[in-house]
C-alpha cells in the first residue's frame, strides 16, 4: 500500500535532527514537521525569536529556520503528541560511545535509541514509518523491530535506515545538494514514501536504496574511510618533518592521481567531531564481536594515529619552549573541532590543552563561536584534574588579541578564516620574546609571520 506523509516527527533536535528537518520543512511546505526533544532549554533556543540564539551554528541555517518556523516547522517538548500525530518518525538522538560495561570505550550506547523505540511503541495507535537517522551499528534495526513488533497492538511499524552524511560547517549545503541519499529498508512502499520526500529537491539518480544492513554499515564505512585518509597523511607528516620533505607538496603530488584524489589529504593536528572516532570504534567493536581481529586491528590503528598526532603536537610545544611550559601563557586559537561550527566534540584542542595543563601551562582560549563555559565543561569531562585547578589554569577570552597578549606561544587548533586576517604584527608586539606560533591547521603564511619575527612551526614541515 502507498503511504501518504502529511506529518513528520523527529525525536532529537541536535546537530543532525535540527538542520535535516529544517531543510525538509523548507523543501516540503505541505508537510508538517515537528522536532521534539526532552531538553526544554534546547527547544526554547530553537523557538527563540533571536535567530542568533539557535542552539546550532551552521552557515545558512538561521535563514531556513526563519522561513519555515511557524509555517510547517515546529519545535516542542511534547514528544508523545508528536509521535501520535506523525505518519513518519525520525530517530535522531545521541548514540555516544559506551563509557561503562561490556564494550566500554568502543561500542555505541544504544540506550537512547531503545528508549525512543519503547516510547513509540507505547504511544502509537496508527501505523508508522520509523526512520533511523542516528549513526548506528549494523543490525540495530533488528533491535528496533523486536521492540516495535512486540507491542501486542495491531499497529504496523516499518523500519528504514537513512544515515546522514553531513559535514558540520557545510551541513545546509550537504542537505540541499547531497552526493547521495541512502535509504535502506524491507518494505518497498515505506522506502518509496521517503524517496518521494527527498526527490522534491534531489535528483532520483542520487537516491540509493539498499537493504537495512547495507545502509547501516555504509555510514560507518564512509566515516572510517575519510578518517583513514586523515590519519594516513598525518603519519606521512611526521616522516616529512624528519626528512625535509613538505607534506603539502607530497599531498598535492599524490592528490593529482585520479585514483587517489585530493580530498581529506590535508595534514593537521588530527580529526575531531562526533562521528569519525565514534564510528571507527564502533566498527572495531563489531569486528571483534565476530572475532575478526585483523579487521579490528586495522581500523583501530586509524584512531591510534590520530591520538598520536595530538600528543606529539603538544609535546612539540613543550620541547620547543625549552622543555617546560610551567607558568607560561599559551594562547589557543580555536576550540571547535573545525571551522563554521560551534561543536567541540572530540576537538583536538581539548586534548592538546589537557596535555599542556598536565605540565601546568597557563592556557588562554579564544574561539569565535564556542561559549566560555563549554571550554571548561569539555576539559572537566576528561576528569584529568580537579575542576578548581582547571578553572585556575584556563581562561577564555572574547577577544583574540587579549588571549594572545603576553603569551609565550600561540597554538592554532581550528581553521577559522578570521585567523588569517588578524594584525599579526600587533599580536607579535604584545607577546613574550621569542614568540612562537604552532600552526596545527597549516592555516597561516609562514613567510609573512617569519618576516614579522615569529618562530613558526607547522605540521609536516
Amino acid at each position: 500500500m502507498a503511504f501518504t506523509i502529511k506529518k513528520i516527527c523527529c525525536i532529537g533536535a541536535g546537530y543532525v535532527g535540527g538542520p535535516t528537518m529544517s531543510v525538509i520543512a523548507q523543501q516540503c511546505p505541505d508537510i508538517q514537521i515537528t522536532l521534539v526533544d526532552m531538553n526544554a532549554e534546547r527547544i526554547a533556543a530553537w523557538n527563540d525569536p533571536d535567530l542568533d540564539q539557535l542552539p546550532i551554528y551552521e552557515p545558512g541555517l538561521s535563514a531556513i529556520v526563519e522561513e519555515a518556523r511557524g509555517r510547517n516547522l515546529f519545535f516542542s517538548t511534547d514528544v508523545e503528541a508528536a509521535i501520535e500525530e506523525a505518519d513518519m518518525i525520525f530517530i535522531s538522538v545521541n548514540t555516544p560511545t559506551k563509557n561503562y560495561g561490556k564494550g566500554k570505550g568502543m561500542a555505541a550506547d544504544l540506550k537512547y535509541i531503545e528508549l525512543c523505540a519503547r516510547q513509540i511503541a507505547a504511544v502509537a495507535t496508527s501505523d508508522k514509518i520509523v526512520v533511523e537517522k542516528s549513526t548506528l551499528p549494523v543490525r540495530t534495526a533488528a533491535a528496533l523491530k523486536s521492540i516495535l513488533h512486540n507491542t501486542g497492538s495491531a499497529v504496523n511499524f516499518h523500519i528504514l535506515s537513512n544515515p546522514e552524511f553531513l559535514a558540520e560547517g557545510t551541513a545546509v549545503q550537504d542537505l540541499l545538494n547531497p552526493d547521495r541519499v541512502l535509504i535502506g529498508g524491507e518494505n518497498k512502499d515505506a522506502i518509496q514514501a521517503l524517496v518521494d520526500i527527498y526527490s522534491r529537491w534531489v535528483d532520483t539518480d542520487r537516491i540509493l536504496t539498499t537493504n537495512l544492513w547495507s545502509s547501516e554499515l555504509s555510514k560507518l564505512t564512509a566515516n572510517a574511510f575519510l578518517a583513514q585518509r586523515v590519519s594516513s597523511i598525518n603519519s606521512i607528516s611526521e616522516l616529512c618533518e624528519k626528512t625535509g620533505a613538505d607534506v603539502q607538496e607530497v599531498a598535492r603530488a599524490i592528490g593529482m592521481d585520479s585514483r587517489i584524489g585530493s580530498k581529506f589529504l590535508k595534514a593537521s593536528v588530527g580529526f575531531g567531531g562526533s562521528c569519525f572516532q565514534k564510528d571507527i570504534l564502533n566498527l572495531v567493536y563489531i569486528a571483534r564481536t565476530y572475532n575478526l581481529d585483523e579487521v579490528a586491528d586495522y581500523w583501530e590503528q586509524v584512531i591510534l594515529m590520530n591520538n598520536h598526532q595530538k600528543q606529539r603536537f603538544a609535546d612539540n610545544i613543550i620541547q620547543t619552549l625549552f622543555n617546560t611550559v610551567n607558568g607560561k601563557k599559551i594562547a589557543i586559537l580555536g576550540w571547535a573541532f573545525k571551522k563554521d561550527t560551534n561543536d567541540t566534540r572530540e576537538s583536538a584542542a581539548i586534548y592538546v590543552a589537557d596535555h599542556l595543563l598536565n605540565e601546568q601551562a597557563d592556557i588562554h582560549v579564544y574561539d569565535p563561536k564556542v561559549p566560555s563555559e563549554k571550554v571548561f565543561v569539555d576539559l572537566e569531562y576528561l576528569n584529568s584534574r580537579p575542576a578548581a585547578e582547571t578553572r585556575r589554569l584556563v581562561s577564555v577570552s572574547e577577544d583574540p588579541y587579549e588571549a594572545c597578549k603576553d603569551a609565550h606561544a600561540i597554538a592554532i587548533l581550528t581553521e577559522w578564516d578570521e585567523f588569517k586576517e588578524y594584525d599579526w604584527a600587533r599580536i607579535k608586539r604584545h607577546m613574550k620574546s621569542p614568540s612562537f606560533i604552532f600552526d596545527g591547521r597549516k592555516l597561516l603564511d609562514r613567510v609573512k609571520l617569519e618576516e614579522i619575527g615569529f618562530i613558526y612551526y607547522a605540521i609536516g614541515e
